[in-house]
């Protein structure tokens, strides 16, 4: 089986929670079924997972230090001693596909095939749509039998999702119907992720209680929407590289100085004039455009070609964030600040 959709849509939550079930009605009927859930993008290699697959049907194996392909072999004399199904669960499967290539997933699809005694069950989680993209025609004809999208949740679901939690985390009266809907709306209408629902219900109300508000109001919730934001921004700001965080110095000292002349060349000027100061080689103009189209594509700044006459045409590039939080980085900045 495979499963896909977008992240917090439920893919893991469902499958754990089917899995639950199916396992305690084989011991309700006396029947052997394994379970095996492991996360390849915390497994990190075909190794790991088989070692892991191995571990599931009672079979040791190092940390390292045997072939990928004897561990094949004892994962599969392992599974034939059990005896019954192993149910594996694959979660972020396209990381293992990405890092590794699709052939550990055509040889479990094979298994079945040449083992008389003991069988295994692969379901397959994947948050990117486009991964079918990148297995065999093989294994996509094995691993696709079943398919199961889920889809963004909408406003209603995730407003029922929001009223469980809050019963649970929340003193009575402790947020109102119109927080709850409006928290629910702003999350549907942005990405349908139940998991940044509950984050923006959860950063509302720690707000709520550092003001000494007595529930969770719409005031709040949109004032956690603000700061989760900006929050998120200032995250990515501070991990940019050394040059690309220059480059956006360079838009915000521009823009400062004169808001109308922020084309690509006058902050190449500026980018020059800090690197000098800072004691740098600049970047060539053409990297340097190159990491105006990243800010761009990040959603930082914003380009916009213009035409001006006779001097051809050039891209005008403004900040898309707010300065103050340029500035606050900017005083983070040692060596610059």
């Amino acid at each position: 089986m495979f499963i896909y959709g977008k992240p917090g849509t439920g893919k893991t939550a469902v499958t754990r929670f089917v899995l639950q079930h199916l396992s305690a009605k084989s011991s309700e009927i006396d029947t052997p079924l394994s379970v095996s859930y492991i996360n390849c993008r915390l497994a990190g290699s075909e190794y790991r997972v088989l070692s892991m697959l191995s571990q599931s049907v009672k079979v040791p194996v190092p940390f390292t230090g045997i072939a990928t392909a004897e561990v094949f072999d004892r994962f599969k004399q392992g599974l034939k001693a059990m005896g019954g199904i192993l149910i594996s669960v694959l979660d972020e499967v396209d990381m293992l596909v990405k890092a590794s290539g699709d052939k550990l997933l055509y040889e479990l699809t094979r298994i079945n095939e040449t083992s008389p005694t003991g069988k295994i069950v692969l379901i397959g989680i994947s948050n990117d749509l486009n991964f079918k993209d990148l297995l065999d025609p093989r294994v996509l004809s094995s691993l696709s039998e079943e398919e199961i999208v889920f889809h963004p949740y909408t406003a209603d679901e995730l407003y029922d999702i929001l009223l469980d939690r809050a019963k649970i985390a929340l003193v009575q009266d402790g947020v109102t119907e119109g927080a709850l809907r409006l928290c629910a709306a702003l999350a549907a209408a942005e990405h349908g992720d139940a998991r940044r629902a509950l984050d923006l219900l959860r950063v509302a109300g720690e707000l709520a209680e550092r003001e000494g508000g007595r529930a969770i109001t719409e005031d709040y919730i949109r004032k956690a929407q603000w700061k989760i934001e900006h929050d998120r921004v200032t995250e990515v700001l501070r991990t940019l590289p050394l040059h690309q965080r220059l480059v956006l110095y360079s838009v915000y000292f521009t823009q400062q100085e004169n808001p109308k002349e922020t084309l690509t060349g006058n902050i190449y000027e500026t980018y020059e004039r800090i690197c000098r100061k800072a004691g740098m080689e600049p970047l060539t103009q053409r990297r340097v455009s190159g990491l105006l189209n990243e800010l761009d594509a990040m959603g930082i700044v914003n380009s916009k070609l213009v035409n001006l006459g006779r001097h051809g045409r050039s891209k005008r590039v403004r900040l898309s964030i707010p300065m103050e939080q340029v500035q606050s980085l900017l005083k983070e900045e040692t060596r610059l600040s």
